[in-house]
């Protein structure tokens, strides 16, 4: 049996404002997400893997100093296409973002990816890599929707996309074993 920590990056500004914030926007925490992370005990690892973003980087960093993360390009964030750094207040009332609203978020980002291509990449390479690499307690600083789209996936019972929902710094302990989380707990 494995063990997996999957850890949200730090809070950045867009998060503060509540915009989309994917992998077009390269982010850094902002001071107050420092703060935070630098509060919190993690469980420590032996093998630390990374969304390419700089957020997820300087979470990190803060969260295991001194240790290389692996950098696994597609546990980045979604392509939000035209949504991507904007809030709610500033694409209401848009015809495309109430049907996507209405759609329970299933609809394509408008020029971005579609839902089921985000959640197919994040958990195949998720996979990938707890398959490829030896360890015996892994942990992977990536974005919410990476962690919602690989919970949906493997996690018993099974629950939506967005009830594996965490807040940033936050995140799951996972026993991982024959292809599935066979025990999971939030922090």
């Amino acid at each position: 049996m494995k063990k997996i920590i999957l850890i949200r990056h730090g809070i950045t500004c867009g998060n503060l404002e509540k915009r989309y914030i994917g992998c077009r926007t390269d982010q850094p925490l902002c001071d107050d997400g420092k703060a935070a992370l630098m509060q919190k005990k993690y469980p420590d690892c032996d093998l630390l893997f990374c969304s390419p973003m700089r957020r997820c980087l300087q979470t990190a960093e803060i969260i295991y100093p001194g240790k290389e993360p692996i950098i696994i390009p597609d546990l980045r964030e979604c392509d939000f296409g035209d949504f991507e750094g904007k809030n709610h207040s500033e694409l209401d009332g848009g015809e495309y973002y109430q049907r996507w609203i209405d759609s329970g978020g299933l609809l394509p980002f408008p020029n971005g990816e579609t839902t089921e291509g985000f959640k197919k990449r994040c958990t195949e390479s998720f996979l990938e890599c707890v398959n490829l690499y030896e360890f015996n307690c892994a942990a992977f600083v990536v974005h919410g929707g990476t962690i919602m789209a690989i919970m949906e996936e493997l996690a018993l019972p099974r629950k939506t996309y967005y009830e594996y929902y965490v807040e940033n710094g936050g995140g799951y302990l996972i026993d991982f074993e024959c292809g599935k989380f066979e025990f999971f707990s939030e922090f």
